[in-house]
């Protein structure tokens, strides 16, 4: 899947000999697949092999899990507790509904991308597959945006947004960039398919296929190569759009909440009358909203440079650089399963609520309000309380 990675496995010729069990079909008597093609000396097919058959599953399962149960518990602690309900919570539960997507519809099938030395899914699904990933990946980082504009709106103009920073009108902001980004990715749906080469080897690969004809005589046929996989058609330009996607998913968001919190920043310096309770919660919430933006800068930034340089024809086939490519992956995966457990260790509320849902109390204390909300009701009405 060459949207969000380009499968390491393919980064050097993938081979998979016909060996079905009908009886007419050729066997093959001898394979040595380092003959197939001229290697990098940096090359280690044998450890290459090892990290993607063992490492890659495991880390993908793990992140898998808990991206599922942590991203569902945020979804159900906020939705749960009337006394959570705020602008920004919204949002993080629409992040939370994004993460979920992006774990449900990404790591299995990259998992076995990259395990399987071909796509089993059909071509249908590679497109929705891939179409699904785009989607999903730019509702995180858009929503992330949001959060921002959130903060900044609260911050900067604490009194004017009131009556702007509502739960109706963060439906109506989710509801619109959901919309956008279903409609701007359809091109993914395009230029994205399952591709496969069925090639002979006897140039290259000095070995026959034993069969036997109706007369029970021995033949020879030459062997075959397939390959197949889940990737940017060849008639699509992949570096237009591996750079677009790139410019679209990580580059414009980021600079806008870049240019959000700088107005921010210069916002605070010049100075804002707010009482200090007012102005603990504004900070509590835009600390966490920065450290989950920062987060997912971090974690995203490797992988996307990398698929650009790979579109270029510029990333060189090597056990470290596939490696780093495997590493950066995991690290860009990390994210869809992090942000809950920020939460809990910036958010006294959120701490509160997965305690209570992990420990299962008593009925009684889970219908109770988180807090109290003698202190909390301003921060609610003001769309700050986390």
């Amino acid at each position: 899947m060459s949207v969000l990675w380009s499968n390491v496995s393919a980064s050097a010729t993938r081979v998979m000999m016909d060996q079905m069990t009908t009886s007419s079909l050729p066997r093959p008597i001898c394979y040595h697949e380092s003959e197939l093609e001229e290697e990098d000396p940096g090359y280690d097919r044998v450890l290459v092999q090892n990290i993607v058959g063992v490492v890659v599953p495991i880390f993908f399962g793990l992140i898998g899990i808990l991206g599922l149960v942590g991203n569902s518990l945020v979804v159900i602690v906020v939705a749960a507790n009337p006394g959570m309900r705020s602008t920004t919570n919204i949002l993080i539960i629409n992040l939370a509904i994004a993460d979920l997507l992006f774990v449900l519809f990404c790591i299995p099938f990259t998992a076995t991308d990259f395990v399987l030395p071909y796509w089993p899914f059909g071509n249908v699904w590679c497109k929705v597959v891939q179409y699904l990933i785009i989607v999903t990946a730019c509702a995180s980082v858009y929503t992330l945006v949001l959060m921002s504009l959130d903060r900044y709106l609260a911050v900067v103009h604490p009194i004017a947004s009131m009556s702007v920073r509502t739960e109706s009108h963060a439906f109506t902001a989710i509801w619109i960039v959901w919309i956008v980004i279903l409609t701007s990715s359809i091109p993914a749906l395009i230029i994205h398919g399952e591709y496969g080469e069925i090639r002979a080897l006897n140039q290259s690969f000095p070995c026959a296929l034993h069969s036997r004809d109706q007369s029970g005589s021995e033949t020879e046929t030459e062997a075959l190569e397939i390959q197949t996989a889940c990737r940017i058609l060849p008639d699509a330009n992949r570096p237009l759009f591996q750079v677009t996607f790139f410019l679209a998913s990580y580059v414009v968001p980021l600079t806008l909440i870049c240019g959000l919190y700088v107005c921010m920043l210069l916002r605070l310096w010049k100075g804002v009358r707010v009482s200090a309770e007012s102005r603990r919660g504004r900070k509590r919430v835009t600390r966490l909203v920065l450290v989950v933006v920062g987060v997912f800068a971090i974690c995203w930034c490797p992988i996307q440079v990398i698929l650009v340089v790979k579109s270029l024809d510029m990333y060189p086939l090597s056990s470290g650089t596939i490696m780093l490519q495997i590493a950066s992956h995991v690290l860009a995966y990390t994210n869809s399963c992090v942000n809950p457990i920020l939460y809990a260790f910036l958010s006294d509320n959120f701490r509160k609520a997965f305690r209570k849902i992990i420990y299962c109390r008593s009925r009684q204390d889970q219908h109770n309000r988180l807090g109290p909300m003698t202190k909390t009701t301003r921060a609610a009405s003001s769309g700050d309380i986390l």
